[in-house]
């Protein structure tokens, strides 16, 4: 009998893959790609994955489904093919076969928790008792070195114990995108030849170089020279050995291309693979990933939620499944979730992380309440992965360990400052004067704050902390003559990106031009005012703030003014911020924008977290990890970099909307077209927007999805507002 692996149809020719071929190719691949971290556990895991195809109940079932043997019979549970292959190699390995174990059974649903509660059936320790599935295996029919290969040699886990977890996960990686690879050569060829058309590292260096060489004619303005002095310094430290570097640039210090020069630099000395540069907002990610692709054109690859997909290319579509480019330009979300996912197309990409070059940027973001994880995979990767990782922004947090209270926050190991004196370039990019609140405790009302606002000059940003707040003093801003933009998440990411083109243009042209935006206007968009006014909030959000006053240098100093609004921030990070910047300032001179105070600040906050692994991801992860005990599944469904557990995106009308959303209403989703709904989506508290569809101002267009259905829930200016009676408002 020949095995089949997968069968496709050549007009009329079935063209057939054999199992011994798939399971002889997957296993030299994944063993390929795991070089650093054990090939020889991949190498078995590949020849052992799909061994569950074997039974002869799978067999009938993948001829009769895909019409190659319409006479085929059906046994029952033939599509569980991944335990027979966990179980042989926990049979011919003893406890050391757990490592493969997880891996095989895992391969197709994602890797699972060894124990179980609910749904206990999938939960690995109970899969390992099901010998039905390897009973039914024709032995004798299965090639003898596939069955007997030479055995691995002493299994060595990076990081030991606290280790484990990520190196299972990076086998798994291995494993998972060689079965991919391996299966999309036969099924679709032609993906195999787009995938071959990468620059190599050295190549984008030139590219950067011929980019930068533009400059070599500009003004030689105070700015322009210390930013020529950071790419100095950039290029200079870019062949200390590979780890864990800080670059602290204020903002205007060209930090975006100062940054990228550092790792391409640094890449080419150490032949790291590929750079990674992760960004904690979408609003900005765009901004920087046009940077790029207009220096090194199809080599960026875009991972992230607000990509139009009428940008994407067949090449680019399939790098964002495995991440095998020079340059990926993603989020912090779709990074860190991939660090501790389990499920096999978030892992994917996982051995592509192996010697890179990755880039935070505004390392603040960190969430607090998952500190301690973040900071244990980033010493992690450094250490033991050949992973060289720059911290990167204008407010450096203090991310070294920290002791308190019986608490001990382990922090990143031997991070190093790629410039030499941060205190200097702070002070020689000092563009702003921060004006203070008197008392830290005077609240103002908002007609206070919009006249104050409205004396400050015709080009004025005011960051507030709360997207009510922002309703309330844009209100109060648009009854004045020139009126003012609204910038919040209540509005659609098409809609945001579309008012700051807007800004910008009144900016260059000098036209009056008010704004009142929430804090997403604050990491890294580049405007440039010459009045702000921030909401009092943390040291950081202020900095971040006062880095959109004379950005660029062409005024004697900018002014930033800090106020206390009606309200306190809303409870949690917010308010813990706020409270924090009171403490450390209150009664002081120091300076609110110098990156000693950044470290004290950030200490002081980090201390007032009550958890940094509020989940108890090292519990799940490392705690049984001696035993080979790993709750992947469910640390996978805790880990969530942004907690939107309780927020429902709902599709709104803006522009072309509506022909969008009915589309999807008549035929179903579509990868392209939710890509592009993507755009025209809110986050809303799923208690409102369940009170919504109960008014029919939302409606479910099909399972799961919301959209808007009444005129007025959306708003030219505000976006999305609701009345305190859940009443659409009109202005």
């Amino acid at each position: 009998m020949d095995y089949i692996a997968h069968v496709r149809k050549d007009g009329e020719d079935w063209r057939v893959h054999p199992l011994d071929e798939h399971l002889a190719g997957v296993s030299a691949l994944a063993a390929c790609f795991a070089h650093t971290l054990g090939e020889d556990c991949a190498r078995l895991a590949g020849l052992w994955h799909d061994l569950g195809k074997y039974a002869p109940a799978f067999q009938s079932m993948i001829q009769r489904e895909s019409g190659y043997d319409p006479e085929a019979h059906i046994e029952s549970g033939p599509r569980n093919h991944s335990t027979a292959g966990a179980l042989y190699a926990v049979k011919k390995l003893g406890p050391p076969g757990r490592v493969l174990a997880y891996l095989i059974a895992g391969h197709h649903a994602g890797l699972p928790d060894w124990f179980g509660d609910q749904n206990a059936g999938a939960s690995l320790s109970v899969r390992l008792t099901q010998n039905e599935h390897l009973d039914v295996l024709p032995m004798a029919d299965i090639p003898g070195d596939i069955l007997a290969p030479p055995p691995p040699a002493t299994l060595k886990i990076p990081g030991s114990r606290e280790g484990a977890h990520l190196w299972l996960r990076m086998l798994f990686s291995c494993l998972v995108d060689a079965d991919f690879l391996n299966t999309e050569a036969f099924m679709a060829s032609e993906k195999t030849e787009i995938r071959r058309q990468d620059a190599p590292v050295t190549k984008l260096l030139e590219f950067l170089d011929t980019h930068m060489a533009k400059f070599d004619g500009a003004p030689a303005t105070p700015v322009n020279r210390i930013r020529s002095d950071v790419l100095r310094q950039c290029r200079d430290k870019s062949t200390l050995p590979p780890g864990l570097f800080s670059l602290t640039v204020p903002t205007g210090g060209g930090k975006t291309l100062a940054s990228m020069t550092f790792a391409l630099n640094h890449a080419k000395a150490h032949d790291k693979r590929r750079v990674i540069y992760a960004i904690p907002y979408t609003s900005i990610i765009e901004q920087t990933a046009k940077i790029y692709r207009a220096i090194f054109g199809e080599a960026v690859i875009e991972h992230h939620s607000s990509l139009d997909p009428d940008r994407e290319t067949a090449k680019s579509r399939l790098a964002t499944e495995n991440w095998d480019a020079p340059v990926i330009v993603t989020t912090n979300v779709q990074l860190f979730e991939s660090l501790f996912a389990a499920k096999t197309s978030r892992c994917r990409k996982l051995h592509n992380l192996i010697d890179s070059v990755i880039v935070l940027d505004e390392a603040q973001t960190l969430p607090p309440e998952l500190l301690q994880p973040c900071l244990d995979v980033l010493n992690l990767l450094a250490k033991h992965y050949g992973v060289s990782i720059v911290l990167c922004t204008a407010t450096q947090p203090a991310l070294t360990n920290v002791a308190s209270f019986g608490r001990e926050l382990r922090g990143l190991e031997s991070v190093r400052e790629i410039i030499d004196e941060p205190q200097v370039l702070f002070d020689a990019l000092k563009r702003v004067t921060v004006e203070m609140p008197t008392d830290f405790h005077a609240h103002e009302d908002w007609d206070a704050i919009a006249a104050k606002v409205g004396a400050g000059g015709t080009a004025t940003l005011t960051v507030v902390n709360t997207r009510n707040d922002c309703r309330e003093l844009w209100q109060r801003l648009n009854q004045m003559a020139g009126g003012a933009i609204h910038l919040s998440a209540s509005m659609c990411g098409a809609q945001r990106a579309q008012c700051i083109v807007e800004i910008r243009r009144r900016l260059k042209t000098n036209e009056p031009v008010r704004v009142v935006s929430t804090q997403l206007i604050e990491a890294g968009v580049d405007v440039d005012f010459p009045v702000v006014y921030r909401a009092l909030a943390g040291i950081d959000s202020i900095a971040q703030a006062a880095g959109r006053c004379n950005r660029e240098g062409r005024r004697e100093s900018g002014r930033v003014v800090v106020f206390v609004p009606p309200k306190a921030a809303p409870p949690g990070q917010l308010r813990r911020a706020a409270q924090t910047t009171i403490g450390l300032l209150a009664g002081t001179s120091l300076d609110p924008l110098a990156p000693t105070t950044f470290e004290r600040y950030f200490r002081h906050f980090y201390l007032s977290e009550a958890n940094w692994d509020k989940h108890d991801i090292y519990g799940l992860l490392v705690q049984d990890a001696k035993g080979m005990e790993f709750q992947f599944r469910t640390a996978a469904e805790k880990f969530r970099y942004i907690d939107d557990a309780d927020s429902q995106p709902i599709l709104v009308w803006w522009n072309d909307s509506r022909s969008l959303i009915s589309k999807l209403k008549n035929d179903g989703p579509e990868r392209w077209l939710m890509r592009k709904l993507q755009r025209y989506a809110v986050n809303l508290p799923r208690r409102m927007v369940e009170k919504l569809v109960l008014t029919d101002e939302v409606r479910e267009v099909w399972p799961g999805i919301f959209a808007q259905n009444v005129d007025t829930l959306y708003h030219m200016h505000l976006g999305i507002v609701i009345g305190a009676n859940n009443e659409a408002l009109v202005y």
